[in-house]
């Protein structure tokens, strides 16, 4: 079978130049597997130069090699780094005997014990082949490519296993430029400094007000307008994040939490198929943005995202990337008819203060910063859930549900999670540098405000408060309304002095 493909555009997509599709994007053509591309494919050009692309990978001509299907897996090894669900699906194709035949090219060569890992890793049976007696180990993951673990070592194939999760949950991030950026700022240090630089007592309220402001924030996100009852109650379920250990029933625990009246929910993991999308208004047929996994695969999943969580919670494994592997592993899957959402930031939440990124009681509003960011964070959602539809069956139910009729389970534990890990850095980052800063600020000008009002006007703590709605509704100025009403008793001139003082404090730097 020949698999190099000349090529200027590919799936529609304008290739930087003319050459020569190879790797994973060859594969994938060539044996037509039922799975998305890969962010970025590789072409080797007809010219002798290197470079990168937001979509493809160009490779000189002194890269040219044979076309085999070897050579292109040590290929896509070698400079793509290793895609699970990729090679899920060429071992589902593929008889044993094409695999050991396969591996006896380079018996001893890293590359061959890597596939023959991965064989016996993800197919969950052992080859006819003697274990190696040769002595050198070597890393399943290229860490100058993907984020990995420190790993177990395999003695029967001399390989390292660092790859963060297991074979029922492994989400891969690639490394970039901005998520190495991220990492080497060290936030959390930076994040601990700027929270240890503040008086106690403001801390201490600041927390409580961000509290709230992510509850709502989540509530909002899912389209809802939450009593403060209600907010307050998911908040205070926010606040305790990283004490609980994870488990199905604590993901149940929190889905109580959420849904205040669910004699309209089922409660607990689905038992019917689910999805997120419209309905057809004339005819009620349902239109998906996004798939759920099926209902029989829920429990598989989930005690696999769970047992690599527990993986991901070493040491040096950074903490964002382990929230960004769990918490949108888990929408994803979407194991709840409702709740999901608001679960999957929490689960955010759980895993920075796990792994101590966030100290517990202190917390961490990211998801005021996702609702400030709502386009993008759609758009990621979208990048894993979209290209995803093409390859998922499903009929219509008699209650316009949907159906999964093919097997999906490998598109939800074996996914490419670079996109949302950078996504998830820049609402971190934006929560320390902008969110958790501006209401430190309130906090501390409404103190100073406060303090003039008393010096000057004693004025009971109800009446500031309300004074400072006012205010702030009216950019810095007392309404006639309020005026004629609450501040009747106040002369112009203090008016006056009030509306200065308000502005210097609050909208002056």
């Amino acid at each position: 079978m020949r698999f190099s493909l000349k090529i200027t555009i590919f799936q529609g997509v304008q290739t930087p130049e003319e050459g020569t599709l190879v790797g994973y994007g060859a594969l994938i053509e060539g044996f037509q597997l039922p799975m998305p591309f890969p962010e970025q494919l590789a072409i080797i050009s007809t010219k002798r130069r290197s470079y990168s692309s937001k979509k493809w990978k160009v490779f000189s001509n002194r890269n040219t090699f044979d076309d085999t299907l070897y050579k292109h897996l040590v290929f896509a090894l070698k400079y793509e780094g290793v895609n699970l669900l990729f090679f899920k699906k060429l071992f589902e194709q593929l008889q044993e005997k094409e695999i050991t035949e396969l591996l006896q090219i380079e018996p001893t060569g890293q590359y061959s014990r890597k596939i023959w890992f991965l064989y016996e890793w993800l197919q969950q049976k052992q080859l006819n082949i003697p274990d190696l007696t040769i002595k050198n180990f070597v890393p399943l993951l290229d860490e100058k490519i993907q984020f990995a673990v420190k790993g177990t070592r395999s003695k029967r194939h001399k390989i390292i296993n660092n790859l963060p999760g297991t074979v029922d949950f492994c989400p891969l991030i690639f490394k970039t430029e901005k998520l190495e950026a991220y990492i080497k700022t060290n936030l959390s240090d930076q994040k601990n400094t700027f929270l240890n630089s503040i008086h106690k007592d403001v801390l201490q309220r600041a927390s409580s007000f961000l509290l709230l402001k992510d509850s709502k924030a989540s509530f909002t996100i899912e389209g809802e307008n939450p009593t403060n009852n209600r907010a307050t109650r998911w908040g205070k379920a926010i606040g305790q994040a990283g004490e609980k250990e994870l488990n199905i029933e604590e993901l149940i625990r929190l889905q109580q939490i959420v849904i205040e009246n669910s004699r309209f929910t089922k409660m607990g993991l689905r038992t019917e198929g689910g999805f997120v999308g419209e309905h057809d208004r004339s005819t009620g047929e349902p239109i998906p943005d996004h798939i759920s996994a099926k209902q029989q695969n829920l429990e598989h999943l989930l005690n696999g995202l769970i047992a690599a969580n527990a993986i991901m919670q070493e040491q040096d494994y950074d903490a964002v990337l382990a929230a960004t592997a769990i918490a949108f592993g888990f929408v994803f899957i979407h194991p709840f008819t409702d709740g999901n959402g608001r679960i999957h930031r929490y689960l955010i939440h759980h895993i920075l203060a796990k792994k101590e990124f966030t100290k517990q009681g202190v917390i961490f509003p990211v998801s005021a910063s996702i609702l400030d960011h709502i386009n993008d964070y759609r758009k990621v959602l979208e990048n894993y859930s979209h290209p995803l539809l093409d390859y998922i069956q499903y009929k219509e139910t008699t209650n316009h549900n949907v159906e999964v009729t093919n097997q999906t389970i490998d598109f939800y534990r074996y996914f490419d999670a670079t996109k949302q890990a950078e996504f998830l850095y820049d609402c971190v980052f934006d929560t320390l540098e902008r969110v958790i800063p501006e209401e430190v600020n309130y906090l501390q000008n409404y103190d100073e405000f406060k303090k003039y009002l008393d010096n000057n006007f004693e004025m009971p703590d109800k009446t500031v408060a309300m004074l400072v709605r006012f205010l702030e509704q009216n950019k810095g100025v007392l309404s006639k309304r309020a005026l004629k009403k609450e501040f009747s008793i106040l002369k112009e001139r203090e008016v006056k002095a009030i509306e200065d003082n308000f502005k210097t404090i609050f909208y002056e730097v």
